[in-house]
């Protein structure tokens, strides 16, 4: 069983980036959710997040969390601001392990693909940086920045569909970096035609236990039936 942090950047008192609108802290609580309800659907994989509404942690708090769960790896999602635009994904910049490399590598694709199905987005590379969830963090760790919310890219963050491919992109790219595999999905149960059901009335017997005990034997022996009043 793998533990997988995610962590909704701002929150509280701290709004994050805002313009047009948006706040930040909205945009990365909504795309987290998404994340983790995804993964849900893969087998082996613990979802532990930072935050599920709309409070405050410092930075130290965030990294303090995923290494006391001793996780496997840390998902950090943020929106950019600086009137800019496009998407970019970050790892810290001292020394990283090749796995966070990696890790930066195929959420990067993941993501840049999925937002791309909603127009021309710019891709500003995978980039390194010294901040607190990246160097405090004692797995694998990578912060993501998705789009501007200060320029043109806002009609993208005001999408509800973007949001999901967004948070979806995110999950397939933890999922693939961790090779889990998807759940099975259960097969909804075949509906019994009429011509092939067995009604079994219970007024044709003078004992209505005889109707259901005929009921339960023509089921053992493969036979759709009902007990019907009449």
């Amino acid at each position: 069983m793998v533990r997988i942090v995610l962590d909704a950047g701002h929150g509280g008192h701290d709004p994050g980036a805002v313009a047009n609108g948006l706040r930040e802290k909205d945009l990365t609580l909504a795309i987290v959710k998404r994340i983790g309800r995804m993964l849900g659907e893969y087998e082996n994989a613990e979802v532990f997040y930072t935050r599920t509404d709309d409070r405050y942690l410092s930075l130290e708090e965030r990294a303090a969390i995923a290494n006391k769960l001793k996780a496997d790896l840390l998902i950090s999602v943020h929106i950019n601001a600086g009137g800019g635009t496009g998407f970019e994904s970050y790892v810290y910049n001292g020394g990283v392990s090749s796995q966070t490399v990696a890790l930066q590598n195929v959420l990067h694709g993941e993501i840049l693909v999925a937002m791309r199905q909603f127009g021309n987005i710019t891709d500003r590379g995978k980039k390194r940086a010294n901040y607190t969830v990246l160097r405090e963090t004692k797995m694998p760790a990578v912060l993501t920045e998705n789009l501007f919310i200060d320029s043109n890219d806002a009609k993208y963050l005001k999408n509800e569909a973007f949001l999901k491919a967004v948070g979806e992109a995110h999950a397939r790219g933890v999922a693939k970096f961790l090779g889990l595999p998807q759940k099975a999905k259960s097969q909804p149960k075949q509906k019994v035609s009429d011509e092939k059901l067995h009604r079994v009335q219970v007024g044709a017997f003078a004992d209505p236990y005889n109707a259901k005990q005929l009921a339960e034997e023509l089921k053992k022996k493969g036979y759709p039936a009902i007990v019907v009043e009449g």
